[in-house]
């Protein structure tokens, strides 16, 4: 009997409460689809390739899953707690019809049960989808062939894991259901609808002082944050203060919105009294004065999503670009024995089967030579010649070099001549002054013609038949784009985890309580029908309700984002290309497909709540 009361009650539950297994549901994909990195097409490319960030990318995951599986238990409770006061009255009911407070507990606990068995099964197949979208995502961001490493991928492990910690969590609900429902009263519960927060008329000069003082708040936060970038992290001392005036700034605006915004509205008579909008606007006042700390931290944990993600997405493009600067040519091997032996790079791997005509698209042979102060007149520790340096140049795509010589070659630019840099102060000097100086080392550079991992597998077994004697380095585009490869994914991945963990908490929060007040509205809603409101204009009046609470906390997350990403991407850009664009619109899409779906299915929600107060068909 109890099994089927509980089958018939979250049957019926979805309907009203579908947003809650939604909830549950996607926590479940997020928490697989994280931690089944080992089926990733770009893990898979690292581990073919033995680079050690597979192990540093799984245990950072690891970590922050535990991170990731406290918040979705506090977005779970907290979802919990809310249908639990809507069902007060249902469950008093039960009571009054004879049901012991325990029997009722393990109709919570089955419902939980069944709840939790839905979610895990759906989210563990939206997972192994997710995880597929995630890998081409991945891979298409990245400059690696995707042949054969997309494909669906289910992880045992993962799933087990997945079901662990969730399994631990749905426990936890059950506990606090029951022992919630054990410690209520009977009177407790049959009068548990929510009332409406008395609308209280504040002062008007101190909700206007309110709201001053929280801009000035954000301006001094904005200030600090732009005037000492992104440095200011490492910085307790200013950090810290900055942090809080945000926080407070943030605090005071939300608190100050129910003090002038009605007022306000009421000063335009033809606005205030249009439609609805009456009942509209002093409903919506009514729950910001009690629910300003909730949309401080719902605000928060959007500047938080779209601030991690943005700036993982924008790193990615950093990273390509260092690894172009780093690595202007294909390959590069650097012989280290000076003038003792040198190599003919060209006949040796002709000769160990590598044709250099067929497989490389252009390649160079020259010298650099020790500094000397007294031939050059400059102190360097390597002089290149005139010759060489033009042909580096034009290979990058820059224009000869016309200046007098000789001349020191900047830094920065040393550092691009070949793969890895020189790590030398280098000077150019005429190829008349060479026969004056000491070879130091010996390179080779070259492009590749075809498939730059094919033609490199094949180069690399012709360089072993090099002389055991030659004491070289290599350093390719291919090595050193694997090793950037793991940085890209590390951070991609964290910032995807993260950012999608704060949007689903904030979207879910923001959207349980517009399910809970749209319940509490129903009968309001059947009044205004009563007193000759149409249903067009009480279906517009609840979805607007929705959207004043999902835009206003996303408007002031959205300026806090734009003045974060100024500081963040400025940092980042000391370091190489910083690819906004990239970056906001992976953001906006995410904003769109989460936020955006939570906020439609809310309204609608809310829609066929107001419908359903009013009599009407749904």
């Amino acid at each position: 009997m109890f099994f089927k009361l509980a089958l018939r009650n979250v049957r019926r539950s979805f309907r009203d409460y579908g947003v809650y297994l939604l909830t549950l549901t996607f926590g479940v994909c997020l928490f697989y689809t994280f931690n089944s990195l080992e089926g990733q097409g770009a893990m898979v490319y690292l581990a073919q390739n033995g680079s050690p960030m597979v192990e540093v990318i799984q245990a950072c995951i690891s970590i922050f899953s535990v991170f990731v599986a406290v918040v979705l238990a506090c977005l779970i409770l907290y979802a919990n707690r809310f249908l639990l006061r809507r069902r007060k009255r249902e469950l008093g009911t039960y009571l009054l019809l004879g049901l012991g407070q325990g029997q009722v507990s393990l109709v919570l606990v089955l419902e939980t049960g069944l709840v939790a068995l839905v979610s895990l099964v759906l989210g563990l197949g939206l997972g192994v989808l997710a995880s597929l979208g995630l890998s081409q995502l991945t891979l298409s961001m990245f400059q690696i062939s995707m042949d054969g490493m997309l494909g669906l991928h289910f992880s045992p492990a993962a799933a087990g894991k997945t079901i662990l910690y969730f399994g631990l969590i749905f426990l936890l609900v059950m506990l606090l259901s029951g022992v919630q429902v054990s410690r209520s009263k009977l009177l407790d519960l049959m009068q548990g609808d929510r009332r409406n927060e008395p609308l209280r008329q504040r002062s008007l000069t101190w909700a206007v002082f309110q709201c001053v003082l929280g801009v000035v708040c954000l301006g001094v936060a904005y200030v600090m944050l732009l005037t000492f970038g992104m440095m200011i992290l490492a910085m307790p001392m200013l950090c810290v203060p900055m942090l809080a005036l945000g926080t407070v700034g943030t605090l005071l605006i939300f608190r100050s919105l129910s003090g002038f915004v009605l007022r306000l509205a009421q000063s335009h008579p033809g606005f205030y009294y249009k439609n609805l909008n009456l009942f509209t606007l002093r409903e919506w006042m009514s729950k910001v004065h009690s629910t300003y700390l909730a949309q401080t931290v719902i605000c928060i944990l959007l500047l938080l999503a779209m601030g991690i993600t943005a700036s993982s997405i924008g790193l990615n493009s950093t990273l390509d670009a260092l690894a172009q600067d780093q690595a202007p040519f294909d390959i590069t091997i650097q012989n280290q024995n000076g003038d003792e032996r040198q190599v003919d790079f060209d006949g040796e791997l002709n000769a160990a089967g590598f044709d250099t005509s067929e497989k490389l698209s252009w390649q160079r042979d020259f010298l650099i030579y020790y500094g000397d102060t007294a031939v050059t007149g400059l102190y360097s520790s390597g002089v290149i010649s005139l010759t060489d340096y033009n042909a580096l140049r034009e290979r990058q795509g820059e224009s000869p070099y016309t200046g007098t010589l000789p001349a020191s070659i900047p830094w920065e630019e040393v550092c691009r001549l070949v793969n890895g840099g020189l790590g030398m102060d280098m000077v150019v000097v005429d190829d008349t002054m060479l026969d004056q100086l000491e070879v130091r080392r010996q390179i080779w550079v070259a492009d590749y013609a075809g498939d730059a991992e094919e033609t490199e597998a094949d180069l690399v077994s012709a360089l072993t038949e090099l002389p055991q004697t030659c004491l070289t380095r290599t350093e390719s585009r291919l090595m050193l784009y694997q090793e950037l490869v793991g940085n890209k994914i590390l951070a991609l991945f964290l910032g995807l985890y993260l950012g999608i963990t704060f949007l689903l908490a904030a979207a879910a929060v923001l959207a349980l309580q517009q399910l809970s007040q749209g319940a509490d509205n129903a009968g309001r809603y059947a009044i205004l029908r009563r007193l000759g409101a149409q249903e067009s204009m009480v279906s517009r009046c609840a979805v607007e309700q929705v959207a004043l609470a999902f835009l206003l906390p996303l408007a002031l997350a959205l300026i806090h984002s734009v003045v974060g990403m100024k500081a963040a991407n400025d940092f980042i850009a000391q370091a190489g290309k910083v690819d906004a664009l990239q970056s906001t619109a992976v953001t906006a899409l995410m904003l769109l497909v989460v936020y955006g779906g939570y906020f439609l299915a809310t309204a609608l929600a809310c829609r066929r709540l107001a419908l359903q107060g009013t009599g009407a068909r749904r």
